[in-house]
């Protein structure tokens, strides 16, 4: 996994309101959603179910993960791996290899979904926002263009307009294709701190390969 269509509907149309500020104009209905969106982000639960779409829009890879999140630090179980980070260190944890893998946290770590309060919170950092539309469901699209080059062109975001929840991401190739991030079981978790680290004194037999 990466680190890793919808019906068109009847939308609300909205103008957006356009601000400035030292990162160049500030669309101000992006900006209140995608904060909104940023503050739902506690010490909170969910399950991420990824799809890659090839440039024909077949699906060409699909595969979930349970994710628990609190202020940037994150556990992430997907097939037979933990992915676990405590916002500095990062742990790769191959439970039929029996290892571990352990890196610095990556600072390109801006569109990581397992990660997503980053993205949300300094987005101006890396992007533009724009408010595209709200569908008639609720639910707010926002895109985000990168600033500098990068290997895709945009990311979209559909944010529920009322309740501020992230419900997918999608990021969009040069090639026309597709990587799509689908969030279910959003709840809050209380997930303590000890579990945002890998105690190998926990894992005996567990081989740690350092690569910092």
């Amino acid at each position: 996994m990466r680190k890793p269509c919808f019906q068109f509907s009847i939308f609300n149309s909205a103008s957006a309101q356009i601000t400035h500020s030292n990162q160049g104009q500030i669309d101000k209905t992006a900006d209140a959603l995608l904060k909104k969106a940023a503050g739902k982000f506690g010490n909170v639960s969910f399950t991420v179910t990824a799809s890659v779409l090839d440039s024909q829009k077949k699906e060409t890879l699909r595969q979930s993960a349970q994710v628990f999140y609190c202020k940037g630090h994150y556990r992430v179980t997907v097939a037979d791996q933990e992915i676990i980070c405590d916002g500095t260190t990062v742990w790769q944890w191959n439970k039929t290899a029996k290892e571990v893998a352990v890196n610095h946290m990556p600072a390109a770590d801006d569109i990581n979904l397992f990660n997503p309060a980053r993205l949300l919170a300094d987005y101006d950092k890396n992007f533009r926002a724009k408010y595209i539309r709200t569908d008639d469901d609720g639910t707010a699209v926002v895109d985000l263009q990168p600033r500098s080059a990068r290997s895709f062109h945009k990311i979209r975001l559909f944010i529920v307009e009322k309740s501020g929840l992230l419900r997918r991401m999608e990021v969009h190739k040069y090639d026309s294709g597709r990587e799509v991030y689908d969030i279910t079981a959003f709840k809050n978790a209380g997930t303590p701190a000890s579990q945002f680290t890998f105690d190998a004194a926990k894992h005996p037999g567990v081989e740690i390969i350092d690569m910092r």
